[in-house]
């Protein structure tokens, strides 16, 4: 493989990078050959996996959350993610505007009026009616839950895990590393191999299911602009149009060109945000609403942490009822993510304190996510009526949920430019993530913390959008739900193996801070963790 890969003009792992690639062609081909059969594989997966470890997942993003905020407040928060003086190479500004950015993309763009609406129109807890004050206040509750503190933790642990072992105990870039306490020099053999292209694959999927989820926001708007139909051709065109200016960027190295668009794409998001807030007439509504949702997320953060709709046994056929759909499909999918985030929050931070990255990672991109949340949910809720019986914006979500920020704007002036505007932000985040992805899953293989050679990420920004393109066609009409399916079988493996971080990062904070407590500055944090180990071998 070592020579192969030099014949290619490649710098990198040729095993990881060469496992992961023919692993990725064999189940691009598979998908392609046999659609049908393994979308019943995935369906009947994601049954078992949601009936029976349902609860791993909520209790174990919660669990990830208590450990943090421990770390946190513990006497390991003093250690920095570097040298033991380094600072950061980031002002307190600028890192806070890289974690927003990092934070929002398609994701927002697509829940951000179609998870508040749905569980307002479709309320999970019994007893509440729909489109009620009460059933408003849990859809924006539960709307917080999952993409606030919790989604930031999942990104958080393996953030703090890369940027500890990569730039304090100076290893590759690498899933492995983080597991360097136990696995030791055993990270560069077969074990830790195994567990790059494993990680490879997987944030290659959930990376696929995002785009996925955006193309659908993409289709559906050109429909509503349009009148072209919201089909699966559409998909998988406008797929691959975003792939190949993706690419393109990759290949005659625009990188300068790709962080201006990503600038202008927050600056626009931002911008659309603020004009909700300042033209919708509800304006004093929407601030008072920012403050009262805060308390009320806080005040029901501890129930909704822990709340497994175990009473789905008794009604429903399946045994696992409204959280299949939602709550374990959100921590499936986003742990997939959780090795491409590490990356990029790993770099950003380097200097910085344990304590100092936890509060910023936690918090500030919650806080955008509850302004966001607010502005679109509420003025979603408020124009559908509160109290009523449902509005145009709910019956769009239960025809098609990409539909929601559309016929959202239709109650706002110039509806044709702020929904041609909603295109043209999902398809930069589209296309930015896309060149991002394709840089972090090439350093993953390569374990540098520099760019490879262009072929290399070409090479993976392909394999994303036909990914992603073939999800769609193997997802057909029902594509949302068949995404569903595939990243909760992808995700429950990378959630084991971020759930193992925890023991592997306690075990590395806890010899570098006996290391630094008795002063041993001669002796390395690799050394250090080696002698700890034989200390606790010999006893």
């Amino acid at each position: 493989m070592d020579a192969l890969a030099r014949r290619l003009g490649l710098k990198t792992n040729p095993q990881i990078f060469f496992t992961s690639a023919g692993l990725m062609v064999v189940i691009l081909i598979l998908l392609l050959l046999f659609p049908g059969g393994i979308g019943e594989g995935f369906a009947a997966a994601r049954s078992w996996v949601t009936t029976n470890l349902g609860w791993f997942f909520i209790l174990g993003v919660t669990a990830w959350l208590i450990f943090l905020i421990w770390i946190a407040i513990s006497k390991y928060g003093e250690l920095r993610l570097g040298k033991g003086d380094e600072k950061p190479r980031y002002s307190r500004l600028s890192w806070f505007t890289m974690l927003f950015a990092g934070g929002i993309g398609t994701v927002l763009m697509f829940w951000g009026v179609a998870e508040p609406i749905s569980h307002f129109s479709a309320p999970p807890f019994p007893g509440v009616e729909p489109y009620s004050a009460a059933a408003a206040e849990d859809a924006m509750n539960i709307a917080l839950y999952h993409l606030g503190l919790h989604t930031w933790t999942i990104f958080t642990l393996p953030g703090l895990a890369f940027g500890f072992f990569i730039y304090r105990y100076d290893l590759p870039m690498r899933v492995s590393s983080v597991f360097y306490p136990f696995l030791k020099e055993r990270i560069h053999g077969p074990i830790g191999k195994s567990i790059d292209v494993f990680a490879v694959l997987g944030t290659l999927f959930g990376l696929a299911v995002s785009l996925g989820l955006g193309t659908s926001q993409i289709s559906a708007g050109l429909s509503e602009l349009t009148g072209v139909g919201d089909g699966v051709v559409v998909k998988v065109v406008v797929i691959a149009v975003l792939t190949a200016v993706a690419t393109v960027s990759v290949a005659v190295g625009l990188d300068k060109g790709i962080k201006r668009l990503s600038n202008l794409n927050i600056g626009m998001a931002v911008g659309m945000m603020l004009f909700v807030l300042f033209t919708g007439g509800a304006t004093v509504f929407l601030l008072r609403e920012l403050v009262e949702s805060a308390g009320n997320y806080l005040a029901a953060l501890p129930e909704l942490s822990f709340w497994n709709d175990a009473l789905a046994n008794e009604t429903t056929e399946d045994g696992w009822g409204w959280q299949a759909g939602w709550t374990v499909f959100y921590w499936a999918w986003t742990v997939t993510w959780a090795p491409f985030m590490g990356v990029f929050l790993a770099r950003i931070s380097r200097g910085r304190t344990v304590r100092e990255f936890i509060g910023g990672v936690l918090v500030a991109p919650s806080l955008f996510t509850l302004v966001w949340f607010v502005i679109f949910g509420w003025s979603a809720m408020n124009i559908d009526g509160i109290g009523g019986d449902g509005g145009p914006i709910s019956t769009a979500v239960g025809e098609s949920v990409p539909l929601a920020m559309f016929t959202f704007f239709e109650n706002f002036p110039w509806t044709p430019l702020l929904q041609g505007l909603v295109v043209v932000i999902v398809a930069l985040f589209f296309a930015t993530s896309a060149d991002s992805a394709a840089l972090v899953v090439d350093m993953l293989c390569s374990g540098e913390d520099e760019e490879g050679p262009v072929g290399q990420r070409v090479f993976w920004a392909v394999c994303l959008g036909a990914l992603a393109a073939l999800l769609i066609v193997l997802g057909g009409d029902e594509g949302l739900n068949a995404l569903q399916q595939v990243i909760t079988v992808i995700g429950l493996p990378i959630f084991i193996l971020v759930f193992a971080m925890i023991p592997a990062l306690f075990a590395g904070l806890r010899s570098e801070k006996l290391r630094v407590t008795r002063g041993d500055d001669d002796i390395s944090p690799k050394e250090h963790i080696h002698r700890q180990s034989e200390e606790t071998t010999d006893a």
